[in-house]
């Protein structure tokens, strides 16, 4: 059987090294247009800011490594621009002789990636102008710095690879802009989180400007321009506008596009058509959740689909589960961990959401270097099952979003969560992970009777709630909610007696904790309709900070 794979990075060696493992007679032949193969994309903006960091690093495999290791043909620098399914040949071009010619398979894989977001820029084309995608890409960008020592830069777009050219372009002293056309930095994430973000590029001198669109690179001068008439100096500018499934070869051969615009492909990885399969960036996906169809390229997926094609190819019987889209990326001195499904998004799909944000220690408070994570969980009212977790902190964010992913994965409730018999040292955790929390919370609000206000739903309707602040008097004089009540913890159950039990409150202290305490206490003396104040004023400081 002749096994032809078109497309070497991720998703492509994965299939053919595979496929290999499971049958060392078949034929395995790679056709790259680029020049590398098997490399980290992800690797590519601590590549342009890290001179530790090689291009070795990077890309430590070459096609004699593959054809030595695993009996590979890899064809660099050899674009395939037809299928014929029905005869399964391709037309080939060999980029470096121009030469055209034919070749044929039994087994055909799409591993054709996804291709950056141009936007439509006048001067996108300037000198420098770059878009990061490739090592190559990758190269230019790290002579053009090397040799014209550019003192300012300009970041179009800011998703993953845009935050950390943005970290990685400052560590060189490079002043940084970055220019959104969404309202908030990182799309992906929910907005409240995404202030946490915006909040450590502005600590770190990184100029934002969100709902903003570039609309003209000046090479001459040195400038760029956006929609609103703003001018920022660009010695340097990086498009991270996103990127697309490479799909046209696909259209070309007739396969069936999902409605995400990747390709539609089943469990086992296979296309519409017989014999054709594909994998990584290009190939849709689906969420384990509820298999609503998706388009999130990561590398993991990329590995993971590569590897179940290869197995279903060979007679293997892998099958893709689905993915959460679990995600993290390092701005500066903080993580920032998502997975699943974020507020918006789960409410787009028709959920009733419980929504809280956690703030905790990473580990023991009294050891040096701990700091706090803030933790937002997704929960349906109507299952009670985890839907999604963002979480943002300097520590401890890794270990946490995996443990979530985990636990959706597996269907967990709210309320399993805290039964998680989770590893504890003080260098390490508290005795109550943040995750047994999270689930504590969530449990305590869809079962307990303990209701969580979000501070956008407090915003919307603030003429229907009390606020009661239960910090001290100087917490409370250094700022408050408007309107807010001050009746300290310890003075609570004397003070309740002038307040109607029916009336609908809200108490809050800095972060959570007290406030649930308070809560508790009316609730005790018969109040309700109390409700704790998610996040408390810790995170309603930050969003009436950044929306006045």
């Amino acid at each position: 059987m002749r096994i032809v794979i078109i497309g070497s990075v991720a998703a492509g060696t994965s299939v053919a090294a595979k496929a290999r493992r499971n049958n060392i007679e078949n034929e395995i032949v790679i056709y790259e247009k680029d020049t590398d193969i098997s490399y980290s994309v992800c690797g590519l903006p601590y590549y342009i800011g890290e001179d530790y960091i090689s291009r070795e690093n990077l890309n430590p495999r070459n096609p004699e490594w593959f054809k030595k290791r695993f009996a590979i043909d890899i064809k660099t620098g050899h674009e395939v621009i037809a299928i014929d399914s029905n005869k399964k040949e391709l037309e080939i071009k060999n980029l470096q002789t121009g030469v055209i010619f034919n070749d044929h398979y039994d087994i055909l894989v799409l591993a054709t990636g996804a291709s950056p977001i141009r936007p439509n820029i006048e001067g996108i084309g300037s000198g420098n102008t770059f878009i990061l995608r490739n090592i190559i890409s990758a190269d230019t960008i790290k002579e053009y710095i090397q040799k014209k020592e550019p003192k300012s830069a300009v970041i179009v777009g800011s998703g993953f690879i845009g935050m950390e050219v943005a970290e990685n372009l400052v560590k060189k002293g490079i002043q940084v802009a970055v220019v959104e056309a969404a309202g908030q930095v990182m799309p992906s994430y929910d907005s409240e989180m995404s202030l946490y973000i915006k909040k450590a590029l502005m600590e770190n001198k990184v100029q934002v400007f969100t709902s903003e669109k570039v609309v003209k690179i000046d090479a001459e001068k040195r400038t760029v321009l956006t929609d609103k008439g703003t001018a920022l100096p660009g010695d340097i500018v990086i498009i991270s506008a996103g990127v697309k499934p490479e799909v046209g070869l696909a259209r070309q051969a007739g396969t069936e596009i999902g409605i995400t615009g990747a390709i539609k492909v089943n469990p086992n990885m296979e296309t519409s058509i017989k014999d054709i399969y594909a994998v990584g960036d290009c190939s849709e996906s689906y969420l384990l959740i509820d298999g609503t169809p998706c388009y999130r390229p990561m590398g993991s997926t990329a590995n993971k689909t590569g590897r179940i094609a290869g197995d279903v190819i060979t007679g293997g019987n892998l099958s893709f589960r689905g993915i959460l889209g679990t995600g993290i990326v390092k701005v500066f001195d903080i993580t920032c961990g998502q997975t699943g499904y974020t507020e918006k998004e789960a409410k787009k799909a028709g959920y009733d959401v419980e929504i809280i944000h956690n703030i905790k220690p990473n580990q023991t408070e009294y050891f040096e270097g701990s700091s706090e994570m803030v933790i937002k969980a997704i929960a349906d009212r109507k299952t009670q099952r985890l839907l999604g977790v963002q979480i943002i902190g300097k520590k401890g964010v890794d270990k946490r979003i995996d443990v979530f992913a985990t636990a959706i994965t597996f269907g967990a409730k709210a309320g399993d969560l805290a039964h998680l018999d989770l590893a504890y040292a003080p260098p390490y955790s508290t005795t109550k992970d943040p995750v047994m929390y999270t689930g504590m919370i969530l449990d305590n609000a869809l079962n307990r009777g303990r209701k969580v206000l979000t501070i956008q739903e407090l915003i919307e309707n603030r003429t229907s709630f009390k606020v009661f602040d239960v910090r001290s008097s100087k917490d409370f004089e250094k700022g408050h909610i408007e309107g807010a009540i001050n009746i300290p913890l310890a003075n609570l159950k004397e003070k309740a007696v002038e307040f109607s039990k029916d009336e609908s409150i809200v108490v809050h202290c800095n972060k959570g904790v007290t406030g649930n305490a308070a809560q508790n206490v009316l609730i005790n003396l018969g109040f309700t309709n109390v409700y704790n104040l998610s996040g408390g004023y810790k995170e309603y400081k930050l969003e009436r900070g950044f929306h006045p």
